[in-house]
């Protein structure tokens, strides 16, 4: 009896490791993988639709969780279509791959005939994947040496300006406002500056290592940290700023979650991972209710003017809202998860249900 207890235990761990060393060899770890299916409660043949699949994380352990699961697989970057076609290859006739953005979602829908009212759950995991961060020529990352494209369409549109190409032709004041804005970047204007004058003086910044080098002796007297107290390079906001700023990220997560509560059913669940302030205040903005005209408010209802007025249901609608959260917090990874996969540091998750 002891002999046998001791063999299922090993046979567990080696199970575990098993699952761990898949994990590692993946292109991108899912984030808070265990929370999301605790909050989804994924049943028998449910429809869900992964608005961020990557590598296909999330959607993997979806199918895993219960039988005849469909998921429908987004996501506006080329390389992601592989491991669509391969998860569509393991669950055959429960994977439906949709190459797009959240703004193409409802023409996508509607040519396989999914209509509003109909998903049982919808997930958002925001930022880049990290196979976009590990690909020097994608022009994501500071650690590898590349052009600065930072396009998550990849070469899709090809009209499309690349990073090189704001930094090319804005204006300073528009440099200073996507660093300052998109990148809640102190140094924006002395950086904004310093674009300038080495666009006129020396030359046209095209690779991350240039801008990487530029805005590192702009901020050459400061240290900065992470979460895990672990030195930042300080470009790092304004490589943020400008991949919001050329993949138009905002608007695109704005009317994403506007698009969740269109295509849910009432009772369907949302779930959403931001990675900083800007997502998860979209995203917390619209589960309270908060917005004008469709767009998340920036700002607490306390702060709007008291000069504006309106009538007593114009109101009542604006702050009632269509979701009811499931937890009283933000959820954050574990500390366990953090020490293996440091990227899910910044990470935060709201789950919530559509009410109406």
């Amino acid at each position: 009896m002891i002999l046998k207890c001791i063999f299922k235990h090993n046979l567990r761990s080696l199970s575990t490791q098993a699952l761990h060393q898949v994990e590692e060899n993946m292109p991108h770890v899912p984030v808070m993988a265990q929370e999301v299916l605790q909050y989804f409660k994924v049943a028998p043949n449910q429809l869900i639709l992964d608005m961020t699949f990557g590598a296909g994380g999330h959607s993997r352990k979806i199918l895993q969780s219960a039988p005849n699961v469909k998921i429908l697989a987004l996501d506006r970057d080329p390389t992601a279509q592989k491991y669509m076609d391969q998860l569509a290859l393991d669950y055959p006739n429960q994977v439906v791959p949709l190459l797009g953005r959240f703004s193409d979602l409802p023409e996508l829908l509607k040519l396989h005939n999914i209509q509003q009212n109909s998903l049982d759950g919808i997930l958002f995991d925001y930022g880049c994947s990290s196979m976009q961060f590990d690909e020097a020529e994608r022009g994501f990352g500071l650690s590898k040496s590349g052009p600065l494209d930072m396009r998550m369409d990849g070469g899709r549109f090809p009209d499309n300006p690349t990073a090189a190409d704001v930094l090319a032709s804005a204006t300073e004041e528009e440099l200073y406002k996507i660093i300052k804005i998109y990148g809640e970047e102190k140094q924006a204007r002395k950086i904004a500056r310093a674009i300038i004058e080495t666009r006129y003086l020396f030359k046209k910044l095209s690779t991350t290592d240039e801008l990487a080098d530029l805005v590192d002796s702009i901020c050459e007297d400061e240290v900065r940290f992470d979460k895990l107290q672990r030195r930042t390079h300080n470009a790092t906001k304004t490589f943020q700023a400008l991949r919001i700023f050329v993949n138009n990220e905002l608007n695109e997560i704005n009317y994403g979650l506007i698009l969740s509560q269109r295509y849910l059913k009432i009772g369907g669940r949302l779930i959403t991972i931001t990675f900083h302030s800007l997502e998860d205040t979209i995203v917390k903005r619209h589960l309270l209710g908060n917005l004008i005209q469709n767009v998340a408010n920036t700002l607490p209802l306390k702060y709007s003017s008291h000069i504006f007025s309106s009538n007593q249901e114009f109101m009542q609608e604006a702050l009632e809202s269509n979701w009811l959260c499931l937890h009283k917090h933000v959820i954050v990874p574990k500390l366990e998860e953090v020490e293996i996969n440091p990227r899910s540091r910044s990470a935060k998750l709201r789950a919530a249900v559509r009410v109406k």
